[in-house]
């Protein structure tokens, strides 16, 4: 052998124990891979796994080697449910000889369970271009899946505190509007003051109250006075009148629901418990609660517990409740409108407020608040009634108590065009209401602003016209126009 084929022989030599070397490198870098490797011939049986691709299905490298991966590891979805070979990312780049990266599939493990993979199938091709295989690499996502669900569930979290706040501060809003301290209640009657001495004795407890009375006596005026002095006070006092919703509505405006709960139910809803939590719920017009909401009402006066409409899990409350009604609930009992067991639990602690009628000596007070509080917001120069007509107004039975009083003063009000009221021309009108209730007032000022706009050609505002007759701004009687329906004739 010649001196250049000795040399040409060693140089060979050197390249493959090279190549070799880095064979070997190139082979601990595949077995010291923190993910999952192996390799797959054309007809997708396993040629090649790594200690992580073995550790993490469970399966050892001689039950894998020459076995259809997708039949030991990828056969069926999370569900149970097959998955078809030919919707196998990982033989599709065997066929196309394209690169597949698959973020949501699940691989199973020998031992039957199943993990979250994130993995990335490449074709192997030879010297020629022909495809001869595949290559996959893929990592268990668990604790990023685990993370990401976390954070949509801390979202929707942070959502539903926005939301929670946003309405708090609606209601706190609405209760800044409202007057409702012990020294804005207005009454000198013993009737009314003891009431006001039993408030004060539950207001600091957790008892639930039921506050009884006529229609108009001051029901919620009395339930925001107790919540005001309560140890709930920094909390919100949430009402709903059981009235003014359908039955249909009243559940979901009480628990809340969940999104798609029912038709109509295009988002999460939280409901006033849960809103009211750590406060007071205010359910005026207890008694027309409907009997099928009845039973769940009273679990939540019992245990503090509830479901949303469409949610399985149960929410836990801690709510002060108040309620109230114009209804003789035992009566209701018997008539089978309401249960005996949640009458029970609502009437811990009763409260009946007296009627107008019956606290006489109130009446000169309130119609002077009312003639204030109108004569302000009127912009008029109105400082007293008149003596004969505080008489009249003390011998009225007042069926519509202080709400009844409170519409009387404010037409008044409207009407006057001197410094002092005089209701004569109102008291045939207070008195033909016993028969007619409180439209009579309402048909009264319509009829006298409609004769008014009449004489004045329909003009409101100017010298000749009606506003300025029945002495108020051009907006006031605008804003009672709209109020009563007054139109000018086409």
């Amino acid at each position: 052998m010649t001196e250049g084929e000795k040399e040409k022989t060693k140089g060979l030599t050197s390249v493959r124990a090279e190549l070799n070397q880095l064979q070997k490198h190139h082979e601990l870098i595949l077995q010291s891979a923190g993910v999952g490797i192996y390799g797959l011939d054309e007809n997708g049986h396993t040629t090649f796994a790594n200690p992580e691709a073995v550790r993490m299905v469970g399966y050892s490298l001689e039950e894998m080697i020459g076995k259809s991966q997708h039949e030991l590891i990828h056969h069926s979805r999370q569900d149970g449910q097959p998955f078809p070979i030919k919707e196998c990312c990982v033989y599709a780049a065997i066929k196309d000889g394209k690169v597949h990266h698959v973020e949501d599939e699940f691989f199973w493990r020998k031992d039957g369970s199943c993990f979250p993979v994130e993995y990335s199938s490449t074709p192997i091709r030879d010297e020629s271009g022909e495809l001869k295989g595949a290559v996959v690499s893929f990592q268990d996502i668990t604790r990023r899946r685990g993370a990401e669900e976390g954070l949509v569930f801390a979202i929707e979290e942070l959502k539903e505190l926005k939301d929670r706040l946003e309405l708090e501060n609606k209601y706190l809003q609405q209760e800044i509007k409202h007057d409702h301290n012990f020294e804005e209640i207005i009454s000198q009657s013993k009737k009314f003051r003891k009431i006001l001495g039993q408030l004060k004795q539950v207001a600091t407890t957790n008892a639930t109250v039921l506050i009884l009375g006529e229609s108009g006596t001051g029901k919620e005026l009395v339930a925001r006075a107790l919540h005001n002095v309560s140890n709930r006070k920094e909390r919100p006092l949430v009402k709903l009148n059981c009235a003014a919703l359908p039955a249909a509505l009243i559940e979901s405006e009480l628990f809340g629901h969940e999104k798609g709960a029912f038709t109509g139910a295009l988002a999460k809803r939280i409901g006033r418990f849960e809103l009211a939590d750590g406060g007071t719920i205010f359910l005026d017009e207890i008694g027309e609660m409907p009997m099928e909401l009845q039973p769940k009402l009273l679990r939540v006066i019992q245990e503090g517990e509830f479901e949303r409409v469409g949610d399985a899990k149960t929410k836990k409350v801690d709510v002060r409740i108040i309620a109230a009604t114009n209804r003789n609930l035992e009566e209701e009992i018997e008539k089978g409108n309401f249960r005996e067991d949640l009458y029970y639990r609502l009437n811990v602690f009763p409260l009946m407020i007296p009627p107008l009628r019956e606290r006489i000596e109130d009446i000169p007070l309130l119609a002077g608040h009312f003639l204030r509080k109108y004569a302000a917001a009127f912009g008029k120069a109105i400082d007293s009634i008149s003596k004969p007509s505080l008489d009249a107004l003390s011998t009225y039975s007042w069926p519509g108590n202080v709400r009844e009083l409170e519409n009387v003063i404010e037409r008044a009000v409207i009407t006057c065009t001197r410094t002092k009221i005089d209701l004569r021309d109102s008291i045939p009108l207070i008195k033909a209401s016993k028969k007619e209730g409180l439209i009579t007032l309402e048909e009264s000022e319509r009829r006298l602003i409609k004769k008014t706009l009449e004489k004045t050609n329909w003009r409101v505002s100017g010298d000749k016209g009606a506003a300025k007759r029945l002495g108020v701004k051009r907006t006031t009687l605008e804003a009672r126009m709209k109020k009563l329906n007054i139109e000018k004739p086409i």
